[in-house]
């Protein structure tokens, strides 16, 4: 599918709140599309080498596990999703937060393995880009509110991708994984 200027033009100070940036700004130029579709299978393929007991080794004593960072990235992508998938249909409604510490530490990821993780990761990740392959131009431009601010459809693209840049690069320094 060929990129079209919404989806590679980086989204605006205007566009999301400014706590956001961190994630925005670790996105490379060009399409956000090519840069999800390669980003998840880099993950995949670097988690995949992991064993269950790898996967439940923690950095320092109150840090998430290995499994528990796969975990919020896939739950946090639904969440952004949802909320572009809103935006994108036109949908105004204002879209509240969520505490993604409640979200780790209420499910118990400890015996799941971390195959069904990368498999329920890579199914995310594929509704993501089914979901953005399939926007107009005029989507990838639509305002809504979520977490308290305006918020557009190519802005949460950009926050998907930047949040898995983000967590890959805690994963690779903090865990030598």
């Amino acid at each position: 599918m060929m990129p079209n200027m919404f989806e590679s033009e980086r989204p605006g100070a205007g566009e999301y709140l400014p706590f956001y940036e961190t994630y925005v700004s670790l996105v490379p130029e060009g399409s956000v599309i090519r840069t999800l579709e390669m980003n998840g299978n880099a993950t995949s393929s670097r988690l995949s080498r992991l064993t269950d007991a790898q996967a439940a080794h923690a950095y320092a004593p109150g840090k998430w596990t290995v499994k528990q960072v796969l975990g919020h990235m896939s739950d946090s992508e639904r969440v952004f999703a949802y909320r572009l998938l809103r935006i994108a249909r036109g949908d105004t409604t204002p879209l509240p937060g969520f505490e993604q510490n409640l979200f780790v530490e209420t499910w118990d990821i400890s015996e799941v393995p971390m195959l069904s993780l990368l498999a329920e990761w890579d199914a995310v990740r594929s509704s993501t880009l089914r979901l953005l392959y399939h926007l107009s131009e005029w989507d990838w431009t639509r305002r809504g509110v979520a977490s308290g601010g305006e918020v557009t459809v190519r802005a949460l693209a950009f926050m998907i991708a930047g949040h898995e840049i983000h967590h890959r690069g805690i994963l690779e320094h903090q865990y030598s994984v």
